[in-house]
């Protein structure tokens, strides 16, 4: 899934040039499935605790692939649009559900090690998908590359069709008679109002710069395709090594600190890089190594306490709504960098885009403010989930 999202990216240039594209008209493009995605998972995140989480899953992905094909089949701009609007319908509620499943599973204190591993998906894609993706991409043409998602996809679906275990203890703990009353329920509560905006911030800080980055690595860095191929790869390898590292030490660190050092890093690394003009490869490398670091950092902190906050009861619906609120957010972010970004002509230097380095710098800050609140109210919920246990504890000696 996130594979299918982000060949977006280092297809950009290549779209823009074979559909004559302006860059806003490839942020609709790029933001059309986040929309989607938002809308859907909005829609369903009543329904989301009232099912086997396995089954919900599988339907979901299954329309995830068919919406892929869809973009490998779309032979111009309007098609691609429609078939990235049928993706995200369906994709936008597959990350909330595997987030559900993962917080039934596991608990706080091993989630920070599991996000980790959870965000290497995003190295994995760029190490494997992303590369080869551009490879086929130049050997045939940009459809190829969802042809190649698609595939994965259903066998991957097969592979959790036969192993994965129903997911249904949730269903024991529910009150909440109707689906509308079960969303309003979760949507009212205000801790869980927290959560959803600190996610939707994080979500434009992070997706500002992913719509452009190829086309200004190619027209501003002077990295050819053959590179740019390189350059993914080796920043993809270097997240498959942080983010297991990242992931131990917010279990063993406060979660907090990392976070709010991390976001710290990456508002620097941004302004730096969106300044660049035409540089060397390895500095390019350095620098989207150095950036990746500071990025997917705040991530897994950041998704671990998140994930802290619903009842077990409300996962399901806390997890669509706030991956709903992450992809309208992150449609926005795109939409906005589509907005601020220009190109002059074909093949020219992208202009502005460091504007949308100083713009993540400013929510990136706002980000930490009100990820400091989603801390503290984790702590006070551990707090008095022992205060609770130790009297128990007591009673029975």
């Amino acid at each position: 899934m996130i594979l299918d999202f982000m060949v977006m990216s280092p297809l950009g240039d290549m779209l823009m040039k074979s559909l004559n594209l302006k860059p806003s008209a490839f942020g609709i493009a790029v933001s059309a499935y986040a929309f989607s995605a938002g809308i859907s998972g909005l829609l369903t995140a009543g329904f989301a605790d009232k099912y086997d989480r396995k089954k919900l899953l599988l339907f979901f992905y299954a329309g995830f692939i068919a919406g892929t094909i869809f973009c490998g089949l779309a032979e111009s701009y309007a098609v691609l649009v429609a078939a990235r609007i049928i993706t995200g319908l369906f994709g936008g509620v597959i990350g909330s559900i595997s987030m559900a499943i993962i917080t039934d599973i596991f608990a706080l204190q091993q989630r920070g090690r599991v996000m980790g591993f959870i965000q290497m998906g995003f190295g994995a894609s760029q190490v494997l998908g992303v590369p080869i993706g551009i490879y086929i991409a130049t050997l045939w043409r940009w459809e190829a590359p969802f042809w190649m998602v698609a595939i994965l996809s259903i066998m991957i679906a097969v592979t959790i069709t036969i192993y994965l275990k129903p997911l249904t203890a949730h269903l024991a703990l529910q009150h909440d008679k109707s689906a509308f009353t079960h969303l309003w329920h979760t949507v009212k509560n205000s801790d869980y109002r927290v959560g959803f905006t600190s996610t939707a911030l994080l979500s434009i800080g992070g997706f500002m710069m992913m719509p452009f980055g190829s086309a200004f690595a190619v027209n501003n860095l002077g990295v050819n395709y053959n590179q740019l191929t390189m350059l993914l790869m080796v920043s993809g390898l270097s997240s498959l090594l942080i983010m297991p590292l990242i992931g131990k030490l917010s279990d063993k660190i406060d979660k907090f600190k990392i976070f709010a050092f991390a976001s710290v890093w990456m508002m620097i690394m941004c302004v730096l890089y969106t300044n660049l003009g035409v540089t060397p490869l390895i500095l390019v490398m350095v620098f989207n190594i150095l950036m990746m670091m500071g990025i997917m950092s705040r991530m897994i902190p950041s998704s671990a306490l998140t994930s802290a906050i619903p009842e077990m009861s409300d996962r399901g619906a806390f997890m669509s709504i706030n991956s709903s609120l992450q992809q309208i957010a992150g449609g926005i972010a795109a939409a906005v960098a589509g907005l601020i970004v220009t190109q002059p002509s074909k093949g020219a230097p992208l202009q502005h885009y460091n504007t949308v380095g100083y713009v993540i710098v400013v929510i990136s800050i706002i980000s930490i403010l009100l990820m400091r609140r989603v801390d503290k109210m984790t702590k006070r919920k551990l707090a008095d989930k022992k205060a609770a246990i130790i009297p128990e504890e007591a009673f029975a000696h």
